[in-house]
């Protein structure tokens, strides 16, 4: 049985099949549980969720919307390539209206983050010039698991989110110079401590004169609001590398995770940045959803789509002026479509709250989470900035204190990994989810180490905006007891289960 409806709806069934369409199989539901392989449902549930940072419920307000805008794009559940092509244009515009970017940009859709990386290469190949190229990511375990295949321009699934069959670790095929290389540099020690910025600026810039000198272009991802909240590398360093390489260097911003202020867009568009987004994580849209925010000049030097695209993408997910849309497929992807329009409705209600309204917000919430994950339950809070730097945190509430990484390997057992990933189903039938374990931390053994994550999302942020100061404490206090109570019942097992 699927989780209970807080808000029963008319046709609620119909909208929730929908937003479990038109994607790899990530999205499909499981029937006995009502829940995809994320544990997050299509459905408004009553579970209490702190999960963003992996996948969110639907909230009851964007079901609503959802059922609304369902009957009036697809009133007899088809959706024509027509309507589906205005309707993504219609959400370019307010995408593009809610972040305020007034710089010339379009936007990408894609079904997932994974697939967003795509479009990076695709930039990356009109500004190679036919040469090959270098993708240099920071912290491939701070990224999702299956971009390091579509970072390679490689199929990371067994099937698109078209519904065509895919071999994974394939190259997709098509016009991409040659086999893409992957350049990973860490951002975090053993102990979970991430790296100085300045000292991985200097990684990325001996990365990018290594492939120069072999006659490759470099790709850069720029981290903004990592799994575990990491700002690297910072502007004045993206500055310096444009400034020394020049057109031997591209940058994509992950800011996938969505925790990122429309401040932190311009800065990045105006570099001539590629920004990827998703809806589906702090944004607190369904997965799974994903957009590209593409400056103007970026389109200058755009080279013909790789073929390969047409497996992955519909004509309309890309901006018409991109060389080589038109060959891709003209078809419809309703459940796509559904699930951005629900992250969009998230977004445009939460870009309404004033910031200092949105922080205050944010810093009950990081209290709430130290004084019951760190002062009760006797984890550890891993900083999402390099040590020392604490006003860094203090300078960016929405990318690094709506989220917390909790380091668990000092709990009784020095539970690990494996642990902590059987923690967190424990914790899904017990009515709570959290954000999945990553891994960031190490055991004196080598082992992996038990991590969780604690996440807001806008919705969360839109609700506890409307309490008044006790109110708002109090339901958190709430929550948070709650959660570090189930912890707490759950975790022997979790941990003896793998001895």
């Amino acid at each position: 049985m699927r989780p209970p409806v807080t808000d029963p709806l008319p046709h609620a069934d119909r909208l929730g099949h929908v937003l479990s369409q038109g994607g790899d199989a990530r999205i499909r539901i499981d029937p006995a549980t009502g829940r995809n392989p994320y544990m997050s449902s299509p459905w408004p549930a009553a579970t209490v969720a702190y999960a963003s940072s992996t996948a969110n419920d639907i909230s009851a307000d964007a079901y609503a919307v959802g059922l609304k805008r369902l009957g009036e794009l697809a009133p007899g559940g088809v959706l024509s390539p027509e309507a589906y092509a205005a309707a993504l244009g219609d959400l370019r515009l307010r995408i593009l209206a809610a972040y305020e970017v007034r710089l010339p940009a379009t936007v990408v859709f894609a079904a997932s983050g994974t697939d967003l990386e795509y479009v990076g290469l695709a930039h990356a190949k009109g500004r190679a010039g036919g040469r090959p190229i270098r993708n240099v990511l920071l912290g491939a375990d701070e990224v999702g698991s299956g971009c390091v295949f579509s970072a390679r321009g490689e199929f990371f699934a067994s099937e698109t989110a078209r519904g065509l069959p895919a071999t994974k670790g394939e190259p997709i095929g098509g016009t991409l110079p040659g086999r893409i290389e992957l350049y990973n540099i860490p951002v975090r020690d053993d102990a979970g401590r991430a790296f100085r910025a300045a000292e991985m600026a200097e990684a990325i810039d001996r990365a990018v004169a290594e492939a120069q000198a072999a006659g490759k272009h470099t790709l850069v991802h720029v981290l903004h609001g990592s799994k575990t909240g990491l700002v690297v590398p910072h502007l004045d360093h993206i500055d310096a590398l444009l400034a020394r390489h020049g057109e031997a260097v591209s940058f994509i911003v992950d800011a996938c995770q969505a925790r990122i202020t429309s401040r932190a867009i311009h800065d990045y568009l105006a570099r001539g940045c590629i920004v990827m987004l998703t809806g589906s994580k702090f944004m607190g849209g369904p997965p799974f959803s994903g957009f590209a925010l593409v400056p103007h000049g970026a389109l200058e030097n755009a080279a013909d789509l790789p073929r390969g695209f047409a497996a992955i993408f519909a004509r309309a997910e890309w901006p018409g002026e991109w060389p080589g849309a038109q060959a891709l497929e003209a078809e419809a992807n309703l459940g796509l479509l559904m699930r951005l329009e629900a992250s969009v409705f998230e977004l445009e209600r939460f870009q309404a709250i004033p910031l200092p309204r949105v922080e205050r917000v944010v810093l009950a919430f990081h209290a709430a989470v130290r004084a019951t994950f760190v002062e009760r339950l006797g984890g550890r809070r891993l900083a999402p900035y390099e040590p020392g730097a604490r006003p860094e945190g203090d300078a960016h509430p929405v990318e690094m204190r709506t989220l917390s990484t909790i380091d668990l390997r000092g709990l009784p057992g020095s539970p690990d990994f494996d642990a902590a990933v059987r923690l967190h189903k424990a914790l899904v039938a017990r009515g709570v989810r959290l954000g999945q374990p990553v891994k960031c931390v190490k055991l004196p053994d080598g082992r992996w180490g038990a991590t969780l994550r604690v996440g807001l999302s806008m919705p969360q942020v839109t609700a506890f905006d409307a309490m008044d100061d006790a109110a708002m404490t109090a339901k958190l206090a709430a929550d948070m007891d709650l959660i570090v109570g189930a912890i707490e019942d759950a975790l022997p097992e979790a941990a003896a289960t793998g001895a």
